[in-house]
């Protein structure tokens, strides 16, 4: 027994399959290896996620709380605070609990489940994001028209559209992944489940899978992305024909929020998906971006460039401190 003593205590169940040992778990391996970074490491993610909680059940609030904001504009920044959390809270809570971890590992059903949810709701963001391009260009398009454009009814069908392609495609996805047999590693050089990290860990035949992914990626990101710049390209168009500066620097702040979101969210997935793998540390940097990071953001980023939800907040403040005086 003691010639074995090298071999590391990974608690990896497995049962053989011919000539094949397929894991029943796998390994995160995560940001850090060192004790100290990943202690650090866990406060700083700790403290994001507490800020990305708090940040985006607060535009919830103020959005359902004031009317001022009962507005096809806020409606989707609503969804997207809600979505922000979902993003998050699908990555990030396991990520702290394998920092804190020795064995960091993960069922294969438990990862297949993270996946599947990573793709739905990165999915569905990207679609929400196209959404709202589309709802600033009618807004500066057409501002007398804007309210019968933007029905309820055509808002509410986008959100759910967003939502049920995304998921549709995720489910599709993961149904044709969990038929894979895991079984040429159990690690994984990430810190969360993602479809691309898990197909070279499987002795199946992946080429359909991966084809399936890159479509559904095509459809996702880059679709997505043609949609929101043709609509800035519409926008543009509409601004510049705009005679008055006034008129055009009020029109283009409408847009800034949304915009920098777009940046953050598309630059980071971007970076992340299409660099090379070369195996540094360093590539988790864009994935922490678009699904840690960027949830903590986006509220600071509405809240600090827009007028309205300033004074929707300091009403609500002002509302709550006076319930008690």
């Amino acid at each position: 027994m003691s010639s074995l003593s090298w071999i590391p205590r990974i608690n990896v169940l497995f049962i053989t399959m011919g000539n094949h040992s397929v894991f029943s778990e796998f390994i995160l391996l995560g940001l850090s290896s060192d004790p100290q970074t990943q202690a650090l490491l866990f406060l700083l993610f700790l403290v994001i996620y507490l800020l990305t909680l708090m940040g985006n059940l607060v535009m919830l609030l103020v959005i359902r709380a004031d009317s001022h904001l009962h507005t096809p504009m806020y409606f989707f920044l609503g969804q997207l605070s809600f979505l922000d959390l979902c993003h998050s809270s699908v990555t990030v809570p396991k990520m702290l609990e394998n920092l804190l971890s020795e064995s960091k590992t993960i069922f294969v059903q438990g990862c297949l489940a993270q996946a599947f949810f990573v793709f739905a709701t990165g999915g569905t963001e990207a679609f929400l994001l196209a959404v709202m391009a589309y709802d600033r260009y009618v807004a500066i398009s057409s501002p007398l028209l804007y309210g019968q454009v933007m029905s309820n009814q055509l808002c509410v069908g986008l959100v759910w559209g967003s939502w049920g392609l995304a998921f549709v495609d995720a489910l599709i996805n993961i149904l044709l992944a969990v038929n894979l047999d895991f079984c040429e590693g159990q690690t994984i050089p990430h810190f969360s489940c993602e479809l691309s990290s898990l197909f070279p860990l499987s002795c199946s035949d992946t080429s359909i899978n991966f084809t399936l992914l890159l479509c559904s990626s095509v459809l996702h990101f880059f679709g997505t992305f043609v949609l929101i710049f043709f609509s800035y390209t519409r926008i543009v168009s509409t601004i510049m024909n705009i005679s008055s500066t006034s008129s055009r620097s009020k029109a283009f702040s409408t847009c800034s929020s949304h915009l920098t979101t777009v940046i953050f969210f598309y630059g980071s997935g971007f970076l992340s998906y299409l660099l090379p793998t070369s195996g540094s540390p360093l590539e988790m940097i864009f994935p922490l971006q678009y699904s840690v990071v960027t949830p903590m953001l986006n509220p600071l980023i509405y809240s600090l460039q827009n007028k309205e939800v300033k004074a929707a907040m300091r009403r609500m403040f002002r509302k709550y401190i006076n319930s008690f005086t």
